[in-house]
């Protein structure tokens, strides 16, 4: 089972879920915005990958934050960030039978087909 994590109007989800669905991939999107993030998966997320890998300090968001909130002093600090602004999360999140996996480049095809 994949599910696929991202926000509908990111040019590297709709790439994303083009290809999953020119490859008849059967999926689940699920919205950030819309549908909300659990703790647990965040906090899940975090733990497996890290901050670094999840958060993206390249996009407006990250930018937007004063210096005092871009200073994570551990994982809650991370958990709780991305839990209050989840357009901070590096897109797509795709989660095949519970493996993890951020972006959408030749690597996140192999991940899905292997």
């Amino acid at each position: 089972m994949i599910t696929l994590y991202g926000i509908p109007n990111c040019d590297t989800v709709r790439k994303a879920r083009k290809w999953l669905e020119g490859e008849g991939i059967d999926f689940t999107f699920h919205d950030f915005r819309k549908d909300g993030l659990e703790r647990s998966l965040a906090e899940s997320w975090i733990a497996t990958l890290g901050a670094d890998i999840v958060i993206n300090r390249r996009g407006t968001t990250w930018r937007k934050l004063s210096d005092d909130r871009k200073e994570l002093s551990g994982d809650a600090d991370a958990v709780d960030l991305i839990l209050e602004f989840p357009a901070m999360i590096k897109r797509p999140v795709i989660d095949k039978d519970g493996a993890i996996h951020v972006g959408f480049k030749d690597d996140a095809r192999d991940f899905v087909l292997g």
